[in-house]
């Protein structure tokens, strides 16, 4: 890959989730495709992050423009209005230019990346990389719901709480993501059931789209979790591409779990 177009995308039903890493060197050709919007946003933050912010976002473009058999720097992204306030700066990415059914989110923890994409149907991703186990104590009770909490301490070690801690936290930000709320939603009223394997059906309502999620883990490696949101009735494959890999490694994700209930 990267052969798929948003024909063959939309045909299959398919959702595709593309990794990668950036380097800290900053990359002139990366910042001829960014809008002057993004390359002043870049431009505001200190090195490394301003340098990573660049060069995800020219990634995005070119695998969007991919899809689209078009040039990446001539994409027009956007936002879908928010579900629960006014403000055009808040909302889910889309393309506005060229018009098309192709949705995508975005998530960036350091120097890696991951951006879902769908032909018609909204998704979402988060991706994460684990901290030191003492930092989850200070979060956990403003993004766990009571029966979350609960399962959390009882387990009997600091590597199943750290693991299960991310494995909820990037399947409440998926979710919240996907319906377009993001940081605004209170994470405790999103109850993932970290105990239960993936996939899981997940309720989140809002005034606009789906009110139940299907959220499946995604194998990212020890130190690094990540989690997909889809609407439940989605049928395609699930895959997840490399393009530094051998030949653009793709990687089928399996539904590891029973079959999910609401």
């Amino acid at each position: 890959m990267h052969g798929a177009s948003y024909r063959t995308l939309r045909e299959t039903d398919a959702v595709h989730v593309w990794q990668g890493k950036v380097s800290d060197q900053l990359d002139p050709a990366a910042l001829a495709l960014l809008s002057p919007d993004e390359r002043a946003i870049a431009a505001r933050r200190a090195a490394p992050i301003g340098t990573r912010y660049a060069k995800v976002h020219a990634e995005v473009r070119r695998i969007l423009a991919g899809y689209l058999d078009a040039d990446p720097r001539e994409l027009r992204v956007g936002r879908w209005p928010c579900p629960r306030c006014p403000d055009p700066a808040h909302g889910r990415p889309r393309l506005v230019v060229p018009g098309t059914g192709l949705d995508f989110n975005l998530s960036r923890s350091g120097p890696h990346w991951l951006l879902a994409v769908s032909a018609q149907r909204p998704v979402g991703v988060d991706l994460e990389t684990a901290r030191p186990a003492g930092d989850l104590w200070t979060t956990s009770s403003a993004v766990m719901s009571p029966s979350e909490l609960r399962y959390l301490k009882s387990l009997p070690d600091e590597a199943a709480r750290t693991a299960t801690y991310y494995r909820a936290w990037t399947r409440k930000e998926a979710v919240v993501k996907a319906s377009g709320v993001g940081v605004v939603a209170d994470l405790r009223s999103v109850d993932v059931r970290p105990h239960e394997p993936a996939p899981v059906s997940v309720r989140h309502t809002e005034t606009r789209g789906p009110q139940v999620w299907l959220v499946r883990d995604l194998p990212l490696g020890s130190d690094r979790f990540g989690a997909l949101a889809t609407e439940p009735d989605t049928r395609g494959p699930v895959l997840l591409v490399d393009p530094a890999g051998p030949a653009t490694a793709v990687v089928p994700v399996p539904d590891s779990g029973p079959a999910p209930r609401t």
